[in-house]
């Protein structure tokens, strides 16, 4: 949405702008948003002239609701969203009914909340009427107290909310965070029906800066005809439909077996090295690996903390990429047999198709490869150190990109939502603990990532973007915080990745800290400080609560005296060999490559939770969160000086001596 060219001229008054120059700012979003050409004209002059005439045509009504229509356990095609005992619809009052040929029959409806989901609760706290106004539309008892109202706004805005993003050059990750609104009484009373009577699309007028929905009749309305539109609008399977609607059509997915076919077949990773335009490396066509030479290594490097810090005489920065023999850069190689052709004896950073342990639904894969004999009852997925994922994404078309036709899925493209709906409907009834977290994909930093234990709300958010979602750790280890409390925390490894066959893996035994800022409870699940442990990118001035490891160890030994500091490491430890044992135990493109000449570093988030284990003893369980390809290392560099030359050291030298370096594999 909003795909405006930023060389166009705007008048400062925008009435004064020409329809000319606004098909330039908004051709491409009328016309991707499925806008018959016939109403482009009539969208400018009722946004210039602030025409909002559908009161002329339309009225709203409250009908009770029918006691047989209420037992209808299917729904029928159409269902309230609104929760209360009354259902509304909106229906033609012109007594000369609407035509859709009409050029004017496009209609602005007004959105009454506009919000991206970590400010909601701001502000619906600190805006004047929003509370009362959103309490209303969502038919919310006004007797309640405003804690309890928030509340209930705060779970059923996922029934009236929608949303859009704006996408224009030079956009940032921040950028790509959807904007939910609700639309007006008016625009949010029309009901849902699987034939139906209109479409409703957002618009953003880039003039002013402002966003609208845009209504247009799909067929002549008479008199007293209902208005209602698809809330799953451009799906076709039947699955799909179910799926989406389940925001306000209940579904019974129980018969479905949570992990039946969420695994990938061997098409997926074709279909993935075809879509990031990686080829695989010549074999045989690499030099000696750490062969025995003279003088220093020649480094060419693209990342001014390393060239900054990497002061070991035994390497040496060049200039000239041409002249290196190790090339360490932030860009990805995609082309590693032309790398491998011509220039057979350089080292590169990176590992042919690493990205399975980089990108979180490859992850949740290669997690899942290590168990054998998965039970597809079972309502967990993968082993202990990873946490129960589905990929949520692929049956949205919007979501298949261009080298991903929606034929491929059946090709080997997983969609889990049914299984994970399934999942989620049977712990219900088992009593079982329903926190999730949705999570981007290719975003970090916690963008885009929320918890929630409303399936309502996880149905929502899987339409904005590629989204896996994760049991939410409901007990985690905590850490107590003199001024907070206890709070969460997570914990972050440096790994080192020397060779796939054999496998030689090395962790950095520095590892670095992150806290929340707030006591750890299964309630306000949007509140960022109190939720998520990334506070160094948050506005505001966020408190960054910081413990080196050293002291940190110490104080978790007195915290918690019964697991030893070094018992912990060595479990996590484990965790990582057998996640990149599964990483490498098939050949390239099924997992990380074998290339003689390539050396890596990943950053392991993960976090500590309680269980027990086959003797029904407390332990201290490791949960990978995520692996990241090339990490901020600022910090590192920041405490330890000669981070980067005990890394160089080992990944390269073999020198672990004096190194903080601890060999796992």
């Amino acid at each position: 949405m909003a795909d405006a060219e930023q060389a166009v001229i705007v008048p400062v008054d925008h009435r004064q702008m020409d329809y000319p120059t606004f098909l330039k700012l908004h051709r491409g979003q009328l016309a991707n948003s499925g806008v018959p050409e016939v109403y482009w004209p009539g969208v400018q002059k009722k946004i210039r002239d602030e025409v909002y005439d559908a009161g002329h045509y339309f009225g709203m009504m409250q009908v009770e609701e029918d006691e047989e229509e209420g037992d209808d356990e299917g729904g029928g095609d159409r269902n309230n969203p609104t929760p209360g005992d009354h259902r509304w619809c909106v229906v033609v009052t012109s007594e000369d009914g609407v035509d859709s040929s009409d050029s004017s029959s496009i209609f602005l409806v007004d959105h009454a909340w506009t919000f991206q989901y970590g400010y909601a609760r701001l502000q619906l706290q600190q805006v004047p009427g929003l509370l009362g106004r959103m309490a209303a539309l969502m038919d919310i008892c006004q007797e309640l107290s405003e804690e309890e109202k928030t509340e209930r706004v705060l779970d059923e805005m996922w029934r009236f909310t929608w949303q859009y993003k704006l996408n224009f050059q030079g956009a940032t990750a921040d950028d790509k965070i959807a904007f939910w609104y609700v639309n007006d009484e008016f625009g949010s009373r029309i009901q849902h029906c699987d034939e139906p009577a209109c479409r409703m699309v957002p618009f953003y007028y880039v003039p002013t800066k402002t966003s609208y929905t845009l209504m247009w009749l799909l067929q002549d309305l008479d008199c007293g005809d209902e208005v209602t539109r698809d809330f799953a609008d451009g799906l076709s399977d039947d699955t799909e439909r179910k799926c989406r609607l389940l925001a306000w059509i209940p579904q019974d997915f129980t018969h479905i077996s949570p992990n039946q076919g969420i695994s990938v077949d061997d098409q997926f990773y074709w279909t993935r090295l075809k879509g990031c335009r990686e080829t695989l490396p010549i074999p045989d066509a690499t030099g000696n690996p750490l062969t025995n030479r003279e003088g220093p290594y020649k480094v060419y490097m693209d990342i001014q903390v390393i060239r900054d810090n990497l002061t070991d005489s035994q390497f040496q920065l060049v200039e000239e990429e041409s002249q290196a023999d190790i090339v360490w850069t932030r860009s990805h190689l995609r082309d590693f047999k032309t790398f491998s052709v011509d220039r057979p004896d350089v080292y590169i950073n990176q590992f042919p198709c690493e990205g399975i342990l980089t990108v979180k639904d490859c992850l949740a894969y290669i997690g899942q490869r290590a168990v054998t004999n998965q039970d597809p009852e079972a309502l967990e997925n993968g082993p202990k150190w990873l946490p129960t994922t589905f990929n949520l994404a692929w049956a949205l078309p919007q979501f298949v990109s261009s080298f991903q036709q929606r034929e491929e899925r059946q090709e080997g493209i997983p969609w889990a939502l049914p299984q994970f709906v399934s999942c989620f409907q049977r712990r219900e009834e088992r009593g079982l603990d329903n926190h999730w977290i949705l999570k981007p994909w290719n975003l970090a930093r916690g963008l885009d990532t929320q918890v929630t234990n409303k399936l309502h709300h996880i149905i929502r958010l899987s339409e904005t973007s590629p989204k896996v979602a994760c049991k939410y750790l409901e007990d985690p280890v905590l850490y107590y915080r003199e001024d907070v409390g206890q709070v969460k925390m997570d914990i972050r490894y440096i790994v080192m990745l020397q060779s796939v066959k054999p496998l030689k893996l090395f962790a950095y035994k520095v590892f670095w800290l992150r806290f929340a800022n707030k006591p750890f409870s299964l309630d306000h699940l949007d509140e960022y400080e109190k939720h998520f442990t990334v506070m160094n990118y948050t506005e505001g001035g966020t408190k960054l609560h910081q413990v080196h490891y050293d002291d940190f160890i110490p104080i978790f030994e007195k915290q918690y005296p019964d697991f030893p500091w070094k018992g912990v490491e060595l479990s996590i430890f484990s965790a990582f060999r057998e996640l990149f044992e599964s990483a490498v135990s098939r050949e390239a493109p099924y997992g990380i490559g074998h290339y003689p000449m390539a050396r890596s570093l990943y950053a392991i988030d993960l976090m500590l939770k309680w269980d027990k284990n086959e003797q029904g003893e407390k332990i201290m369980q490791p949960v990978l969160l995520e692996v990241n390809f090339c990490p901020d290392c600022d910090r590192a560099c920041k405490y330890h000086p000669n981070f980067f030359n005990d890394i160089f050291s080992a990944l390269f030298l073999n020198d672990f001596a004096d190194r903080p370096v601890a060999v796992i594999s």
